[in-house]
């Protein structure tokens, strides 16, 4: 008896279903999950694979196992007609590292004071400094971005930002010319050339 780990496709946000589908049909299964703070409130079990999970199987002895609709798998991984086994070790490793991670709490992504960052939400956009780090995963970090021209101070939670190490912060703009209404600003407007 050989029983092996493999990695399986699962159809889009269906990992848990299939992965309970699979136990109730008497395979061994393992979907990794993390506990984070859903943005409408509160928190979700999120899998660490989206659209991924390991099924243990001897497929020396009894052969790949029939997928039914039920189980919302696409298929297996494979690479070139081969379908790899993962070694016990690695899974083992994944395994404990996940409950270490729900003992110590809430994964979460720590950004700095000076730390530049890219800011994803529905309701803002654009690159930002960050000027206070959020103290808990529920906490928001305060960061300055740049808005019409000016520095403004706004709050985020974590999971919308990303590093943006390499993305520039300034904007170059040009100087206002005008106050509105045809009405030049001092130094720029037409300027009358006097021949001497």
């Amino acid at each position: 008896m050989a029983l092996r780990w493999y990695a399986a496709r699962t159809k889009p946000r269906a990992e848990l279903a299939s992965a309970a589908q699979l136990d109730r049909d008497g395979l061994e299964v393992f979907c990794p999950r993390v506990t984070l703070p859903n943005p409408k409130g509160g928190h979700s079990d999120t899998p660490l694979f989206p659209g991924y999970l390991f099924v243990r199987l001897d497929v020396e002895d009894t052969g790949w196992p029939n997928i039914h609709p039920a189980h919302r798998l696409l298929g297996w991984v494979n690479f070139g007609g081969e379908t790899p086994s993962i070694p016990d070790e690695v899974l083992a490793k994944l395994r404990n590292w996940v409950e270490a991670s729900s003992l110590q709490g809430i994964p979460w992504r720590r950004f700095r004071p000076g730390e530049r960052v890219q800011i994803n939400s529905h309701n803002m956009q654009g690159l930002a400094e960050v000027v206070e780090e959020a103290k808990s995963p529920t906490a928001r970090v305060k960061v300055l971005l740049h808005f019409m021209g000016r520095l403004v101070s706004a709050q985020v939670p974590w999971e919308n930002l990303q590093p943006a190490e390499d993305l520039p912060i300034e904007t170059n703009r040009s100087p206002r010319r005008t106050r509105g209404g045809g009405r030049w600003i001092q130094g720029f407007g037409p300027r009358t050339v006097t021949s001497g």
